[in-house]
Parts: structure tokens; sequence; C-alpha cells
């Protein structure tokens, strides 16, 4: 089956761990696979990337059914599926599974999802990895947390009356949330020092379809006709959105553009494709992205290629449906500033690579989160290669999103480990110096309109220079990655 027909995701986010145990189990002479797990092993076997490294995935491990029955058996769905990982948690960090009935959200490239409307990222507090505090990055208009009155700067202290900790943190998923703001934020040799405000915050999550782009403005300094974009998520259902936002720079005469991924955990690659299309657009049918698969799928290998034309979605039963087509607005820039940050990943890097193949590409803030590795959802279809979710089996509800493929750009070059940036910015000096979107004050822009301009620009940017440490697992705390991912769709399946 070619994957053209199949969704694929790349997804960033935190590696799930699993609460069950291995369970005791006596052999039988004459043993049987379980159903949910050889849909598992069968699947994994076939699909996923690392699948020759792996002993317990050889296909030599089926060779004996009442031998492969008694490995599988005797182990739930999911530490079975762990077991199977290639250096889970440093080589592979994002494979993981899912015990649902529906569609996994990852593995959707445009839809409404319950959130509270408000992203973040997780900062520990000091060299102990235990106590964190939350910075929200910003704030969707009209959401739950625009309501409750949460902003662009605010910092979570406490959740539901508690330290916010590396063991609690994920409860600012939950449903419903008490939040405690930090009233100041100051420094010292070894770490952050908060005050709290007196009162906390509620927030209840609702369903929103968050517009990706953000935040426009156009600054002038001198003959700089400088575009700021902020750029939250390659969402698909959004792609006119985006190219209107070109058209906009188009007719502002913009010269220079300050590209905002910092926290972008990625998206559709069509949408990345036309991006790059956007801000160049001089490079028309030529190759951007190389895809690999293992050696059983290598009839998947080839190039995505770039186009003048971007697709327009809209959803319907929350799924991306084709509208029309559209030309692609350009700016015919040379040269582009992209900001960063540890919650920078999949198509924001992609973007990244692949763009500076054909352009100069001023990187400004903090290393990425280095993915540059891919999956499809697999689910109990093994007709269909157990890559069709209306085929599957309705027996059972697991599905399984581990990576299945690496991409390169059109040269093929190795991947860095992650992206370091060509001027860094000590993450945490974006304490008490986010404010709205555009204000100068944010360190990270300033940075990239002073190297524009040749100037240096006058803020009351407040310093964390005393801070000695620099954690470099930031990103690993950060779960506001955890739904998003590069997606790379042929829509024939879907509705027209």
């Amino acid at each position: 089956m070619k994957l053209k027909y199949v969704l694929l995701t790349l997804l960033v986010g935190l590696v799930f761990t699993s609460c069950s145990k291995d369970s005791d189990s006596d052999a039988t002479k004459n043993a049987e696979p379980d159903e949910i797990n050889d849909f598992v092993w069968k699947a994994m076997n076939s699909w996923y990337y690392w699948q020759p490294k792996v002993a317990n995935l050889s296909d030599s491990k089926i060779a004996s059914t009442n031998n492969y029955a008694n490995f599988i058996n005797g182990k739930t769905p999911d530490v079975l599926f762990y077991s199977l990982l290639y250096q889970r948690g440093t080589v592979d960090r994002f494979s993981w599974i899912e015990n649902s009935n529906e569609v996994v959200y990852a593995s959707k490239i445009a839809e409404v999802k319950k959130n509270g409307g408000f992203n973040y990222g997780l900062y520990p507090k000091d060299l102990n990895n235990v106590n964190f505090v939350a910075l929200i990055n910003y704030v969707v208009p009209d959401s739950p947390a625009a309501l409750a009155g949460l902003k662009r700067g605010d910092v979570i202290t406490k959740i539901n009356g508690k330290q916010l900790t590396a063991s609690n943190y994920d409860q600012l998923e939950d449903t419903q949330v008490t939040l405690t703001l930090a009233a100041s934020v100051g420094f010292v040799s070894t770490g952050l020092v908060t005050t709290d405000k007196a009162g906390t915050v509620n927030v209840t999550q609702a369903d929103i379809d968050e517009n990706p782009v953000a935040y426009y403005e156009k600054k002038v300094y001198g003959s700089k006709n400088i575009g700021y974009l902020v750029y939250n998520s390659f969402k698909s259902d959004y792609n006119d959105e985006l190219n209107a936002a070109f058209a906009k720079m188009q007719s502002d005469g913009i010269n220079e553009l300050v590209l905002d991924l910092r926290y972008n955990g990625g998206g559709s690659l069509e949408t990345a494709i036309a991006l790059a299309q956007m801000i160049n657009g001089s490079n028309t049918s030529k190759p951007y992205i190389y895809l690999d698969f293992n050696d059983k799928h290598n009839s998947e290998d080839g190039f995505e290629y770039l186009t003048d034309k971007v697709n327009v979605y809209n959803l319907v039963d929350n799924e991306p449906t084709f509208e029309r087509e559209e030309s692609i607005n350009s700016l015919s820039l040379p040269k582009i500033y992209v900001l960063v940050s540890f919650e920078t990943a999949s198509a924001s890097e992609l973007t990244i690579q692949c763009l500076k193949k054909y352009i100069d590409v001023v990187t400004i803030g903090d290393e990425t989160v280095g993915k540059f590795v891919g999956s499809i959802t697999l689910y109990d279809s093994p007709e269909y290669d157990y890559a069709s979710y209306a085929n599957r089996s309705t027996k059972h509800k697991w599905q399984l999103q581990p990576i299945t493929f690496a991409y390169y750009n059109k040269d093929k070059d190795v991947n860095p480990t992650k992206i370091t940036p060509n001027h860094d910015i000590n993450p945490y000096l974006v304490f008490n110096n986010l404010v709205e979107f555009g204000n100068v004050k944010d360190p990270c822009l300033k940075k990239a309109l002073e190297l524009i301009t040749g100037q240096t620009l006058s803020s009351k940017t407040q310093s964390a220079e005393r801070i000695s440490f620099r954690n470099n697992n930031l990103a690993s705390f950060n779960s506001t990655n955890a739904a998003k991912g590069l997606y790379i769709e042929d829509f024939k399946n879907l509705k027209k």
C-alpha cells in the first residue's frame, strides 16, 4: 500500500510512560498468540524505522508459533510496545501507543480540540529539576484562558494549590485547573525565586480551533520594511490565512522577515512546503525534503517538491476537507530571520534545515527539540499493512504511533542532534520580558531587529545574567509539544 493514501506524522512531545506491569504467565506447549499483542508486534515488525536493530523484532522471532506466542503473551499491549523500542528515551524519544477509539490526535493535520487556550513552556527553578514554573508563551484570543485574564508572560507557580513539579505538571492539561501566578520572578546564582500573587485563576477547557497565524506587524526602520510574523502551528485548515498574511506583507512592501517559530511544534508538510514558497518562491518544482523508511518500505522513500500552489481546506466533522487551490503569495526574500526555542520542532525544524539550502536562514534563540524522524499511525488492519483506520479491528482501541521514517533536506545532509541557533539567547532571559507580541522588550525579537537594522535598540529588558545554570533538559518537560508534529498528506482518501 502506497503511503500517499496514508496520513504520515512527525510527532513532537513527551515519551509517554506506561503504568502497567508485566504479568506472570505459564508458557503452554501449544500457545496461541494474543490477538492484540500480535497486532502490536507485527505492525512494529513491518513499519518501525529501527526494526533491523531490535533483536526482538527480527523476522526469525515468528518462525515458531509457540515460541512467538510465549514471547508476546503475558504482557499488556503498552508494555510490549515499549519493550520493542530502540534505545528508548535516548535514540527513540518519540514513539508511543494509546488506547482510544478516536483517530490519534497527533496524526490529524487540523482539528478542533479541547484545551484551555494557553501555550506554555516548563522551566526548572533550580539544579534539582524537581520544582518548576510554567511560563505562558501566548493565550488564544477569546479562549477560556483569555476570559480568565491570563496573558503572555504570566508565570504559573502552583497548580490546584500545589507547587508545580516534575510529577504534577501534566495536570496543566486537565479539563479544569486552578492556577497560582507569580507576582514577581527574581534570579539568584543557581535558579529562580518567585513570590505568588494573592488569589487563583480557574481555567476550564473548551473546544478550540486555534488560528496558528497568531500575530503580524510591520516595523519600519529607514529603508527596512520588516515583517514580524508569529506562526504557531502548520495547520492545513489555515493555509488560506497564512497565504493571506503573505499577501498583506506584499502590499506592505516587506523586504525583511522575522519568522517566530518559538512555540511551533510542527504540522502539515504540505503547509511547510507552501511556507517555503511564500518566503522565497523562486524554486518551484525543486526537491525540498527527502523521506527514508526502513528496508521493508523502501518503495516509499523519495522527495517532496516545492510548488507554487497551496490547497485550502475547511474542517467538516473535524476532518480537513478540500475546498480549492490558491496561487502562493511570495515575498521573494533571499534571507530570513527565524526565532527558535526548546519548543521548536518537526515542521519548524524542517523549514530551517530545508529552506537554508535555497536562501540564507539566520536563527536566534535557544536550541530546538531535534526531531528529524516521523511516524504513521498504525491500526489493527493487517490486510492494509496496519495503515487503515477505516478497516481497523473494532474489537479493541489500541493504536500505535512508532517512528517509521527519517527525513532530510534536498542534499540528504546528516541532521544535527538539535539546531543550534546562530545567535544564542539564554532561555531564562524571557522571564519578565514577555509582554504583547511585537514589543522589542522581547530579547529574541530585539536581537533580530538589531541584526537587520545594524542599530542597538533601546528597551528596558530585565537581565538574567546572574543565573548560572543552563538546563539542557528543558524540552523534555514541555508537554505543549505532545500533540504536534509533521504530517504528510494526500487527500484522495478524504472528503472533497
